[in-house]
């Protein structure tokens, strides 16, 4: 219950630094009325007279009817116990840190915030902070060695700390187009280092307004004078903020220096800014505007299928686990397979914001390629398929226009005979059902193994990996700018070229960082993305064996897939991966055959 009827007498905290500064008593009180520092002592007041049980933070944002936006998923993010250190970009100058404490002990109730000693005398709500002196003077460097120590301490504590590493509110930028934070404090990374902390970065999304931005370029003391003004604007609105995944401790180790460090963190942080730019229930599939899909033709009965697969050599069967079974065909000997493969396929794609719109996605190319696949023989289902196609046999018969792959990149014989005689893949899916379990990718990943163990010359995978358009274009982005720096094998440079590349925007300085690994990468992505998703789950089982991605190219055939060229060379697959796939015997008989050069 609140008791706001009888005003408690106003306290004069902004009014008394003013009173502080010497200046005459008439100047001191316009200045009070001009800078609006009246309004916030009146704003205190009312939270210092409010007799209910919340806390004081959240007495504040409710005085100030401030919403804030922030998902359940993004406050597990946070370790209930253990160091931590939460950073924030700091886009308004006061509000920030009501929010931060109002939020976060709901999660953890050893949070502190790491503020200005101008909020010192804040009284009931002074009890969050820290302080550091950012304007020095005679006393900052005492001041902020006892503040630097005090936080130190709470860190080894096991406490969390939020921490503003700017310093000061962002303002407009022009070299970085855009309104970003000054740059971050190395020293913030040195505290989480010494103290072992985990960090979480975090991100509050807006700025403040556009007269604070050009008065600020007359000086920046005129930004700080506007400060109040921009508190006040914040009534009665919505603020997001957004939290993203926890930075272990070793993560940050592999840093030579707190200031790359601070880069990095700083770089993941403004990367949340992106996840608010695509929202997938909004998205229209290009492709389709203009054209329909149509209906997807009705499945094929069961008997038709199991009457196919009966009349499969023994052979064809490369491999079982429980009731499923890894077959493979060609064309001609499981036309009705083949026709629910294609239902099959063009289901699953559209569900992943692919697909071809048409009945069936089926090719010209499916009649010359062998079909691999997962059969059920209990429910007569079909689970899973791949397409592959054997490189030197499609080339003898069509050249290079008979491989799927020539038609979303342009290449020659160079690049084929660099690569070496291998399997095209592709055309890969597992139905949704069965997706919540690995078990199905699994199992053809296994008979792909198999089938390579039986013909040891296809010792080289190649082929298309789609990342869907269901993926915000910044995380297509990264994925394309990473693998295009740090993956691409010197080998196949300039014999690779996109028939349709993906248009290219730099990222910014604030978005961007050029140490990252894969882990780093998929857990910025996940940040971005909606539903948390990281790298998609086939690319990863391609890096683990081992692939290097050679170029990309946007599918408009395929709802504007983005899809890259991923090159395996098994024979250079970790051993104890290939195993895994393989089984240990069969991975022994395969590196024996392919280093004594049989061909199978």
């Amino acid at each position: 219950m609140r008791t706001e009827s009888t005003p408690a007498p106003r306290n004069r905290l902004f009014a008394s630094a003013l009173a502080e500064t010497g200046l005459p008593t008439p100047v001191a009180d316009a200045l009070e009325r001009v800078l609006l520092l009246d309004r916030l002592d009146d704003i205190y007041s009312r939270v210092v007279a409010r007799t209910d049980d919340k806390p004081a933070f959240d007495k504040l944002l409710d005085i100030l009817n401030i919403k804030v936006a922030i998902t359940p998923d993004d406050l597990d993010h946070i370790p209930k116990t253990g160091p931590v250190v939460l950073v924030a970009n700091h886009p308004f100058g006061f509000i920030e840190g009501a929010i931060v404490a109002a939020v976060l002990p709901r999660v953890r109730s050893d949070v502190k915030i790491m503020a200005n000693t101008m909020l010192s005398n804040f009284g009931v709500l002074a009890d969050f902070f820290l302080y550091v002196n950012p304007f020095g003077g005679e006393n900052a460097a005492r001041e902020n060695r006892k503040g630097l120590r005090q936080a130190v301490a709470h860190l080894r504590n096991g406490g969390m700390l939020v921490v503003f590493p700017a310093g000061e509110v962002a303002h407009l930028d022009l070299r970085e187009r855009g309104v970003v934070d000054p740059p971050w404090n190395p020293g913030v990374a040195g505290l989480a280092r010494i103290s072992g902390a985990t960090v979480i970065p975090s991100f509050f999304a807006g700025a403040n307004s556009a007269l604070f931005q050009l008065l600020g370029f007359l000086h920046p003391r005129v930004r700080t004078a506007m400060l109040p003004h921009e508190f006040l604007n914040k009534q009665c609105s919505t603020i997001e903020f957004r939290i993203g995944s926890p930075i272990a401790p070793a993560r940050l180790g592999r840093f030579t220096s707190d200031r790359d460090s601070i880069a990095w963190i700083r770089s993941r942080t403004y990367l949340l800014k992106h996840r608010n730019h695509h929202v997938p229930t909004l998205r229209v599939n290009l492709p389709f505007l203009n054209q329909p899909q149509e209906p997807v033709e009705p499945s094929v009965a069961p008997a038709q299928l199991a009457a196919e697969i009966s009349r499969l050599q023994p052979e064809r069967r490369l491999t079982a686990l429980g009731e499923l079974s890894v077959y493979y065909a060609s064309s001609h000997e499981i036309p009705q397979v083949l026709r629910e493969i294609g239902r099959l396929r063009e289901i699953t794609f559209r569900r992943a914001g692919e697909g071809t719109g048409k009945p069936l996605d089926i090719d010209p190319f499916d009649a010359h390629y062998i079909h691999l696949f997962i059969w059920n023989p209990e429910s007569r289902e079909i689970i899973g398929a791949y397409r592959v196609g054997e490189s030197d046999r499609i080339r003898s018969r069509f050249g290079i226009s008979g491989l799927y792959t020539s038609t979303l990149f342009r290449y020659d014989e160079r690049f084929l005979d660099k690569l070496g005689t291998g399997l095209e893949l592709g055309r890969s899916f597992v139905c949704l059902e069965h997706q919540k379990s690995y078990t199905p990718l699994m199992l053809l990943w296994r008979g792909i193994s198999i089938y390579v163990c039986r013909y040891p010359r296809y010792s080289k995978l190649f082929g298309p990996v789609s990342i869907s358009n269901d993926y915000t274009p910044i995380s297509r982005q990264l994925m394309v700018s990473y693998f295009t720096q740090h993956d691409t094998p010197s080998a196949f440079s300039g014999l690779v070229q996109a028939r349709n590349p993906l248009r290219r925007n730099p990222l910014s300085r604030q978005g961007n960082c050029s140490v990252w690994d894969i882990e780093d990468l998929s857990a910025a992505i996940a940040d971005i993305e909606i539903d948390g998703k990281g790298l998609p789950v086939l690319l990863r089982q391609y890096l683990k064996l081992g692939g290097r991605l050679v170029g990309f190219n946007v599918d408009k055939q395929f709802s504007n897939a983005l899809d890259g060229l991923i090159v395996v060379d098994l024979h250079r697959t970790d051993r104890k991966v290939l195993e895994r796939y393989m089984g240990k015997t069969e991975a022994a008989e395969f590196l024996t055959a392919v280093g004594s050069g049989a061909t199978g």
